[in-house]
C-alpha cells in the first residue's frame, strides 16, 4: 500500500513525505520532479509555455500512470483537477490530506512565482484555496491537520492516523 500526500501549495508534501518514506521504510516519489523529467522543463516553464489547461493534462498523465506500491508519493497541488489521476493513485493506497489553514499557507508561500502554483488568470491566493478545498476533502481517506506542529509531529500525526486505518 502506498500514502499519497495531496494539500495546498507549501503545505509539506515534499517535506514530510521524504520522512515519512524514511520512517515507513517506503520509496519516496515527488510527482512535480516525474512532470519536470518527463517535459524536460521546469513546472513554471511548462505553465508559462503551455498554459494552465495544458499543464493540468499533463499533470493528470503523470499521475495517472504512476503504479508504485509502498512508496510515499507527494503530489502537486493542483493534482486533484484530474479524476483519472485521482483514481488512479486511491487505488495504490491511503490519500492523506495535509490540511493547512489559509493563514498560514500564505505565510509559508512567500513568492510562489517560480513554485509552478497553477493558479487561473485573475485569481487570487484565497480563489484557488476556496476552489481546492472540497476537492481535496473529496479524495482524501485521510485528513490530517499540519498547522503547529513540527515535523516530527506532523509525521506522527499521520502514522497514527494510517495506524488507526489498517
Amino acid at each position: 500500500m502506498s500514502v499519497i500526500l495531496i494539500g495546498m501549495p507549501s503545505c509539506g508534501k515534499s517535506t514530510l513525505g521524504v520522512l515519512l518514506a524514511k520512517q515507513l521504510g517506503y520509496r519516496f516519489i515527488d510527482s512535480d520532479l516525474l512532470i519536470q523529467e518527463a517535459e524536460g522543463k521546469l513546472l513554471h516553464e511548462i505553465i508559462s509555455e503551455r498554459g494552465i489547461n495544458e499543464f493540468i493534462n499533463i499533470e493528470e498523465r503523470v499521475n495517472a500512470a504512476i503504479t508504485e506500491t509502498n512508496a510515499v508519493i507527494s503530489t502537486g497541488g493542483s493534482v486533484i483537477y484530474g479524476d483519472k489521476a485521482m483514481q488512479n493513485l486511491k487505488s495504490l493506497g491511503k490519500v492523506v490530506y495535509l490540511d493547512l489553514p489559509y493563514n498560514e499557507m500564505c505565510a509559508r508561500l512567500g513568492d510562489y512565482s517560480h513554485r509552478g502554483v497553477v493558479m487561473r488568470k485573475g485569481n487570487t491566493l484565497a480563489d484557488m484555496y476556496a476552489e481546492r478545498k472540497p476537492l481535496y476533502e473529496k479524495y482524501a481517506d485521510i485528513t490530517v491537520h499540519v498547522c503547529n506542529a513540527s515535523l516530527t509531529e506532523n509525521i506522527a500525526k499521520i502514522v497514527a492516523a494510517l495506524n488507526s486505518e489498517a
